[in-house]
């Protein structure tokens, strides 16, 4: 499981510029893919090697509610979840009341806290922070998230605090699954449809299920390993913000998955949300597959699943070479069609291409349809080679890398799929300048 940071603070401080300093263009790769809207709160990023994850508190909003409850509930949320707070602070401000209350919630929990003294724009305003000891910080960083002073060494004191790495928790040999989707979708139902028997206790009650449930078992003499995702209680006035931060126990599994089942309620319909936790699945490079659960309550006839495949396709455009699979975990019908499935994308997941082949792919592509001139240069594609998988990923030696469009880069990527059957996982395509 990849190491937390939660970014916590009072209103206008900067805690969204610093996420997006840290984050960096991970944010805004997932605008090129249509269909895909997100709340901008969580996010990969990495920093000397290390690969971790980062929330942004920020984006709570909750009306009407004393601006105390606010803080306290930004605050619980990234206790819950983060390995190290980092708390921003405004330098121009000074030391708010606030500043204690939260400073005070977090040493209760004995969190790791890094205070971030925001806006030093100048040199003398570097004075300003040595009040800030004040709340009780070993450490204390100057910086400017607008500019991106400082954040260099706020990001090695933060990787420096992170748990050292336990290493993989299974061996290769083992398909790990991910069980993720809006709360009540009936994510535990499946895990024990998947598994045969009540592992999982299954309540009607949004926000049952509180830890990280892993299950191994084997079936069909292959091996695997089933976590059942978490979510977060609902308590007093946050209740509002929970369905955003519903995704980031999803998020804790998928980091530690092979495949994530993307499962859908069929009584209610495709919401936001369900795109929103499918996008992040996208985002870590996992196989997908889209399950329409409770499919035996819903009113059919010979076209409904035609009409709904049709629809999925339309409302998830970015996940076009996922397959769907529709089945009642309840009644537990149609399960046994699943597993066909999951070993198929795992083993798309795991497929490498041989050098020579893939780039007698590339070349005939680029000879069927040349590139245009970008940005007033030619792209000129060299060499191709399969450089990982897991997910499957792809380095294209160019002669420049801003010569080449986005949608040149989604033609080659449809290329690659036409030829070679990657249904279910996505694919990254890297592009490097040719010294």
């Amino acid at each position: 499981m990849l190491p937390t940071v939660a970014i916590v603070g009072r209103p206008n401080v900067g805690k969204s510029t610093l996420f997006n300093r840290i984050v960096g263009d991970r944010v805004a790769i997932t605008d090129d893919a249509p269909g895909v809207t997100r709340d901008r709160i969580y996010a990969k990023a990495e920093w000397l090697s290390q690969k971790f994850n980062v929330i942004d508190t920020g984006g709570i909003e909750i009306s009407d509610a004393p601006f105390l409850a606010e803080i306290k509930a930004q605050t619980e949320i990234a206790i819950e979840e983060s390995h190290v707070v980092v708390l921003v602070v405004d330098v121009q401000n000074g030391v708010h009341p606030d500043d204690y209350v939260v400073m005070r919630l977090l040493e209760q929990a004995h969190k790791q806290v890094i205070v971030a003294v925001n806006k030093v724009d100048d040199r003398h305003l570097m004075d300003g922070i040595y009040e800030f000891y004040q709340l009780g910080a070993n450490d204390v960083v100057a910086i400017s998230s607008a500019h991106g002073i400082g954040v260099g060494d706020l990001l090695d004191k933060i990787i420096a605090l992170f748990p050292p790495s336990t290493g993989e928790e299974y061996s290769e040999d083992v398909t790990r699954i991910c069980v993720i989707g809006r709360p009540n979708v009936g994510k535990s139902s499946l895990v024990n449809a998947i598994l045969g028997s009540e592992r999982v206790i299954v309540s009607p009650i949004q926000g049952t299920t509180t830890d990280s449930i892993d299950t191994e078992f084997v079936k069909e003499g292959e091996k695997y390993v089933v976590i059942d995702t978490a979510g977060l209680r609902k308590r007093g006035k946050i209740f509002e913000s929970v369905e955003k931060y519903s995704a980031l126990r999803a998020m804790q599994a998928i980091d530690r998955s092979d495949v994530a089942l993307v499962v859908i309620d069929a009584t209610i319909g495709i919401q936001e949300q369900d795109k929103h936790i499918a996008g992040f699945a996208l985002d870590g490079g996992k196989a997908i597959i889209l399950v329409v659960n409770k499919w035996d309550a819903v009113e059919k006839d010979d076209r409904t699943m035609e009409e709904w495949i049709k629809l999925l396709r339309e409302e998830f455009q970015f996940l076009s070479y996922i397959p769907i699979a529709f089945l009642s975990a309840k009644k537990k019908t149609r399960i046994h069609l699943l597993f066909p499935i999951i070993r198929k994308v795992f083993a798309n997941y795991c497929k490498r291409i041989s050098t020579s082949v893939l780039n007698e792919i590339v070349s005939d592509a680029v000879a069927l349809n040349p590139p245009k001139e970008h940005n007033q240069i030619k792209l000129r594609v060299f060499y191709a080679t399969q450089v990982a998988v897991k997910c499957p990923t792809f380095v294209l030696f160019v002669n420049d890398v801003e010569a080449m469009h986005f949608s040149y880069h989604r033609y080659l990527e449809n290329r690659i799929r036409e030829v070679f059957d990657f249904e279910g996982t996505p694919l990254k395509l890297i592009l490097r300048k040719r010294e």
